[in-house]
Formats: structure tokens, sequence, C-alpha cells
């Protein structure tokens, strides 16, 4: 039983430590981002580290291709088994911070039967949005009727943040982004 729990305190110190430990140099992480989610809750982006991270962008007023990026993003997780589920965490930023408030992405989240903790809707501020989306490589703008332009990709990262995998199909499942999510859970 000592042994045991000898064991138990060594996991819990060397996961400590690698947590603690500096980042990657191509990890998303190193950027100061503060994210304020769906029930205000702040946090920095890099206190994601430590469970992959399936990611996207979107904007809830978008009625055409975010809804459908959300639906892929539904579709890539109940994909996965439930213990592979268990181990990785779904993150949606906002391309518009000025009207997503955090009650905008609550209702969005409500609406869309998005369920916490699994599924994080987040805002930043706008500098901080376009520095995550160019180290994510995705590309947006807004047009003059406040719309936006946008690629839509959902991006796996690690749990240090680096950038694993990513898919641009949307609007139906990516057997191929699944299967490399699949290995990189059984890797990890």
């Amino acid at each position: 039983m000592k042994r045991l729990l000898l064991l138990f305190v060594l996991m819990l110190a060397f996961g400590a430590v690698h947590a603690a430990g500096p980042l990657p140099g191509d990890s998303v992480y190193n950027l100061k981002v503060q994210l304020t989610d769906q029930d205000g809750h702040r946090q920095l982006l890099s206190e994601r580290r430590g469970r992959p991270q399936l990611v996207t962008m979107f904007y809830g007023s978008c009625q055409m291709v975010c809804p459908m990026i959300i639906d892929s993003m539904r579709a890539t997780r109940k994909a996965l088994d439930p213990a592979e589920r268990a181990r990785i965490d779904l993150l949606a930023v906002s391309f518009d911070p000025a009207r997503d408030s955090v009650a905008a992405l609550r209702d969005y989240a409500a609406k869309r039967q998005l369920d916490a903790p699994a599924w994080t809707l987040a805002r930043a501020e706008p500098a901080e949005v376009r520095q995550l989306s160019g180290v994510l490589g995705l590309q947006y703008r807004q047009l003059p009727d406040g719309e936006f332009n946008h690629s839509s990709e959902l991006i796996l990262l690690d749990a240090d943040g680096r950038i694993v995998t990513r898919t641009s199909r949307i609007g139906r499942l990516d057997p191929a982004f699944v299967e490399a999510i699949k290995r990189h859970l059984g890797g990890t």
C-alpha cells in the first residue's frame, strides 16, 4: 500500500513538473491570450495546458458556416469512444468579441446544447483574437455589414499546445481527422 501511495505521489509530482516546465517554442500557449468563457470565467489560454484540445474559431451571429463548424466539432467528438471523449476538451474562440459577450456565448451554448465542461466558448480582446488566429493559421476579416469572411478549420492541439493535425472538412465528419485524433490520444 505504501508503495502505491509513493508511486501516486511521484506521478503527481512529475505531472506538476511537466505542466510547469517550459513550453515548446511552437506552442500556441506561448501567446498571452486572456479568454473569458460562456460562464464569465477568465483564464489564460496557457492554463488549458495538460490536455489535448480540439480548437476552432467562429462567431455567434453567423448563420451559415459557423453552425456547420460547431456541428463538425460535435460530430468529431461523438465519433470518439467515451474514454477518448473524456480526454479531450473543445474550445471555440469568437472572431467577434464586440457582439459575442459572455451572455451571448452562454445563450449560444444553451441554444446549441454545448455541454460544459467539455465545451468552452470564449472571447478575447480583438488584438488577442488576431494573434491567436494568426498562430492557428486561420484567416478572417470583418465585412462592412458586420459579418465575417473566415477560414473554417478544426485543429487538434497536443497537451503542450502544439498543432498536431487539422481539417478543413466542415459540414460532415472527416474520418481521417478522427483517426488522427484517436492515434494521438492513444499515444499521449
